[in-house]
């Protein structure tokens, strides 16, 4: 008897949220990546002259040695501060971001996306309260890590994607899902670019403190466009807890439970691809803004806004590209491509100098971030419609295990070849990309459709 009383509380189904139009995800995810990436390149540079001022070091950029490549050794030091500062602000946020953003996304397929948004639109919003502190009343630089862990708590900006890319999925079809993830990609590339752009120009012209207070008043935006203008993707939402280990044993279950053909194994190894891919991606964009603004290159702020911005030109060119090769060639074909330009490019930036080999190094990625939706869209293909949360949910966590491994890697590993090959972590980060590039082409090999298998398509 005791035992059948207890399930209505998952079976009842939530109120309907008052709602003042039913509007799509994307902006969500658009003004979450323009604030973040406003933040991102000033915060490097902030802990930089926080570090050069601490140490009395005043930069080479007026004394013309830009063209030394032996570095002085104080620039080393602030380097080596810089970058390890960096990673333990990473290392605090995706540590907490590792529970509560796989827990978050497998919630949502129970109680609806918008609740999970909400959460992680309050969390992005608390980071840049905190940062904004700092900046303004010179707070200590260790701030900053509480400011991650804030928002690590309430799910970061992993659990907003994890929302955001299950929402997709729970509306789109199997043929236009890949273009869907691709377009929602596009989103976080082009408020990228727009963010970086100004950012630079704006630091240059009033410091640091206005950029901040920009993304909090976006932020705030954000969180109010998450209550009550996002339009709720999960049909019935139901009533459930949230601290419960069975929103983790359902992503467990997506890895170990048997299941027809090879589906299993190809989400387990589709997993590590995207987990090689995402660290690559995020190692070295965590020590690019400060290789450019080191010798030999000695950038400015204008030059980081524009190398950030090119950084980011991928996410609309690979979904232009994607969309064009889609009607000559496979997805798996059109990922092995974006594999092949990704590593020229890393290699470049190992070598590069001088900025025009720099932006060499950022051309040749113009279709590097079509890797990611389609491994997303294949992933997203061999699970049914109620595990599309603890799936992207999954994704999330595989997303904080790969920033956690790029933070730990690129940024221990950056001042420690400092004197014998400074971009060296690059050419790693090219290796590292052969391996998802091989079991790509292998599982394709293997099994060229496997959704299709497990889940018919509907006609």
């Amino acid at each position: 008897m005791e035992g059948r009383a207890s399930p209505p509380t998952e079976a009842r189904a939530l109120p309907k949220a008052p709602v003042l139009f039913r509007g799509p995800v994307e902006p969500l995810v658009f003004l979450a990546n323009f604030a973040l990436v406003l933040q991102g390149p000033l915060t490097t540079q902030y802990l930089w002259h926080r570090f050069s001022a601490d140490l009395g070091y005043n930069g080479t950029r007026d004394r013309g040695d830009c063209g030394n490549h032996t570095a002085n050794p104080i620039q080393q030091e602030v380097e080596t501060l810089t970058s390890h500062w960096t990673l333990y602000m990473n290392v605090a946020g995706f540590l907490v971001d590792l529970f509560s953003s796989t827990l978050l996304g497998a919630w949502s397929d129970r109680v609806g996306r918008r609740p999970v948004l909400v959460l992680t639109s309050l969390g992005l919003l608390l980071q840049a309260v905190v940062s904004i502190f700092v900046v303004q009343l010179q707070l200590h630089v260790g701030f900053f890590v509480l400011g991650r862990i804030l928002c690590g708590l309430l799910g970061d900006f992993n659990g907003l994607l994890a929302a955001s890319f299950a929402s997709v999925a729970d509306v789109s079809s199997t043929h236009n899902r890949t273009i869907r993830m691709a377009l929602l990609e596009a989103c976080i590339g082009v408020a990228g670019m727009l963010a970086s752009l100004l950012g630079g120009h704006w630091l240059r012209a009033q410091g640091y403190a206005n950029p901040f207070w920009l993304a909090l008043a976006l932020l705030i935006v954000m969180s109010l466009y998450a209550a009550w203008c996002f339009g709720e993707t999960v049909k019935e939402p139901r009533s459930t807890r949230l601290f419960t280990l069975h929103h983790h044993r359902s992503i467990v279950k997506l890895y170990v439970n048997p299941a027809p053909e090879k589906s299993r194994k190809h989400i387990a190894l589709y997993s590590l691809a995207i987990f090689l891919v995402i660290t690559v991606h995020f190692g070295a964009q965590d020590i690019l803004t400060l290789y450019e603004l080191s010798t030999p290159l000695c950038w400015d702020s204008k030059l980081v806004g524009y190398g950030s911005a090119a950084q980011h030109l991928p996410y609309l060119t690979s979904l232009l590209c994607l969309r064009l090769l889609q009607y000559c060639l496979a997805d798996t074909w059109v990922a092995e491509i974006g594999l092949a330009f990704n590593i020229l490019g890393m290699v470049v930036f190992a070598f590069a100098t001088i900025t025009p080999l720099m932006f060499t190094g950022y051309g040749l990625l113009f279709l590097s971030l079509v890797i990611t939706p389609v491994i997303r869209a294949k992933l997203s293909k061999l699970v049914g419609q109620s595990e599309q949360g603890a799936l992207f949910s999954a994704v999330a966590c595989v997303n904080s295990l790969a920033m956690l491994t790029a933070s730990g890697i690129f940024n221990s590993l950056y001042p420690a070849t400092l004197n014998f090959m400074k971009g060296f972590p690059f050419l790693l980060g090219a290796g590292l990309l052969f391996i998802p590039a091989i079991l790509i082409g292998i599982l394709e090999r293997i099994n060229p459709h496997p959704e299709f298998q497990q889940f018919p398509q509907s006609p």
